[in-house]
């Protein structure tokens, strides 16, 4: 059963997911200067390359966690149901730190942030990956739309629904908050499984396999509650 947290006024939210984004930051400047002497690269002599699972993993999962954080923001001040609020708590500050994390290996491995092309084409669907990139590869060309300037990766919101979201109030919120959250992260499964089966560097494939565990497990519980709501999830877009 879960507990939602006490929730401040909408203003304490917003001063919230200020100092959040403050620590993520500081985080990622931590992680460029102290990661790599402590052995993120695992022992090799030179950083992933740039069409790398490791770096094109960090890259569009960082875009992926960046519009569910937004999402569960709004969350924060707007959903109605106590365990709604505790579920975007908890994506939030977890795909904060998360996005933290894959940040700084970007930055010591001197790669850029974000991918400029289209995404998940690191991505190849192989017998050895167990069929999690099946059919991801028309994913990877599908057509601008989303929030995030590029094409648009699976699960995630529209402009469009996106605005939606943030003019919707009451129970209607908590209903839509969960079918796009839902979605998301639906959509960003085959990334992470993927990453954990054919990724080098250790610690993203514990990163991998972390964010694939609790994306599973978060998606259970949305599926429960949308239930309880007495909505159905959206299909894959």
């Amino acid at each position: 059963v879960l507990t939602a947290p006490a929730a401040p006024a909408a203003g304490g939210w917003a001063r919230l997911g200020r100092t959040l984004a403050v620590g993520v930051f500081a985080l990622v400047v931590g992680l460029y200067l102290g990661i790599g002497a402590s052995g993120l690269r695992g022992g090799h002599p030179e950083p992933p390359a740039q069409d790398s699972v490791e770096v094109g993993f960090a890259q569009d999962m960082s875009v992926h966690h960046s519009q569910a954080v937004e999402m569960s923001a709004m969350a924060l001040t707007n959903a109605t149901d106590p365990a709604v609020r505790t579920l975007a708590y908890d994506v939030l500050t977890t795909q904060q730190g998360q996005w933290g994390t894959m940040q700084g290996w970007l930055a010591v491995w001197d790669r850029p942030l974000q991918a400029a092309g289209e995404p998940m084409t690191w991505m190849r669907a192989t017998e050895d990956s167990a069929g999690t990139a099946a059919g991801m590869t028309e994913h990877a060309a599908m057509p601008p739309g989303s929030a995030i300037q590029g094409p648009r990766m699976p699960g995630m919101a529209t402009t469009s629904e996106l605005d939606t979201l943030r003019r919707t109030t009451g129970p209607a919120f908590d209903t839509l908050y969960l079918q796009l959250l839902l979605r998301h992260h639906q959509g960003g499964l085959p990334m992470a499984r993927y990453a954990a089966a054919n990724a080098t560097e250790q610690v993203v494939t514990t990163l991998a396999r972390q964010i694939a565990d609790t994306q599973q497990a978060e998606s259970t519980t949305m599926q429960q509650l949308l239930t309880a709501h007495g909505a159905a999830p959206l299909p894959m877009n």
